[in-house]
This record gives C-alpha cells, structure tokens and sequence, in this order.
C-alpha cells in the first residue's frame, strides 16, 4: 500500500521532518571531502521497536516525540468536539446515554445481563454512530495533514514511522478504528488505560496501540 500525499505533491510548510539542504564547505579546496549524507529519520529495526544493539540511533533525524500530557490534552479535546455535538442531536430521541436501573432484586446478574443493559435499545444505535463519526473524523483530518483540530491546537503531528509521511488513507483508517472501536464498543477505561501507559512507557517512539497497528508516530511541529 503506498502512502498517497497532500493534493499539493508537497509536504506542509512546517512538516518537522522537513530537512534543509547541507551547505558546502566555505573553503572551497579540492581536497575537501563530500559532506556525508544525512541519517534517515528513522530506523524503526525489524518490529519497529529500533535498529540492533549498536546500530544506528532509532530517535535519529526525528523530531521531538510529542509529550504524554499534550497528547491526552489534544485527544480530550478531540473528543469534546465530536460528542458534545453528538448528545446534542440525541437529545430528541431520548439522548446518547441510557440510565438503567441497576438497583436488581437481589438475584445477581449474568455478564449478558449487564452487557444488555449497557447496551440496549438506542444507546448501542448511538454508540455505533458515535464510532462512525469518530473514526470519520480521526481518518480524515489524520490523512488531510495528520493533525485532528486538537493535535492542531497542541501543535501535534501524526507521520508515518518509516519516513515521516502523512499516512495514508488505510493507514489513517486503521489507526481511527484500532483507536475508537474498543473504546466505544467494548472495554473503554481499560482502553484508555493501555493506551495512557503506553504514551509514558513504549520505548524508543511512545506508541499507542493505535500507532503500533498503523506504523505511526506522533511528533511535534513548530
């Protein structure tokens, strides 16, 4: 699958993988030797997890990784953006959220049961919207230029880990859904979880599942 660019051809102006071309010696002698080429911007190793013991630097060329908290920040407000709208809309079918009463009569519940009511008559209907709209939203704007409206304002950017690449359309796909399927559909707190541990702890790239599915990075701009 290749990685299709911006309509443009060329990478945004402030593209942090951009690199400037190498000056020439000021000296001008024959005998100086041809300036060595630039180290690529990454060298993701075998599973992606950096080059060999004493290879060369998995962080070299890249720019700065993006910061845990800035990354939570931009997804947060990714998130309002997108369900405030959303509940808004609900509101006349009886709204996105469904309280059930849970209170029993002291018989227990069967995991079936508590799925059920979790998810049962418009909150699914509406959980499945929701997880249309989102990964819509994430595919577009992360294929668009890589950055959602809150990695925008963070001044985040997501690339592809093997050049720096915008992704492309599957790559940024995948990464929505990865992303926003179990986190709307199945086991969000612990979703989350995983993904909050990863951003402090994933060494060398501090990749979420969804970046380790999609072979993405997130790094920041100017």
């Amino acid at each position: 699958m290749s990685n299709d660019q911006p309509t443009s051809g060329q990478p945004p102006e402030d593209d942090p993988f951009l690199k400037k071309p190498h000056e020439p010696p000021s000296s001008g002698s024959p005998y100086d030797s041809a300036p060595p080429p630039p180290p690529p911007p990454y060298d993701p190793g075998p599973f992606g997890g950096g080059g060999p013991y004493g290879g060369v630097d998995p962080l070299a060329g890249m720019p700065p990784l993006a910061e845990p908290g800035k990354r939570i920040l931009a997804r947060l407000i990714d998130f309002l953006i997108i369900s405030i709208p959303l509940y808004l809309i609900s509101l006349p079918w009886g709204g996105a959220v469904e309280v059930s009463d849970n209170t029993g009569n002291g018989n227990g519940s069967s995991v079936g049961d508590v799925f059920s009511q979790t998810y049962s008559g418009h909150q699914l209907l509406w959980s499945l919207i929701g997880l249309v709209v989102y990964v819509a939203y994430d595919t577009y704007f992360t294929h668009k230029d890589g950055r959602t409206l809150g990695k925008r304002l963070m001044k985040l950017r997501v690339a592809m880990l093997n050049d720096g690449r915008v992704p492309d359309t599957g790559a940024s796909f995948l990464r929505a859904v990865v992303l926003w399927l179990p986190a709307l559909l199945c086991c969000p707190c612990l979703w989350w979880l995983i993904n909050i541990v990863l951003m402090f702890t994933d060494k060398p790239y501090r990749q979420g599942l969804q970046d380790k599915a999609a072979k993405t990075v997130v790094v920041q701009t100017n």
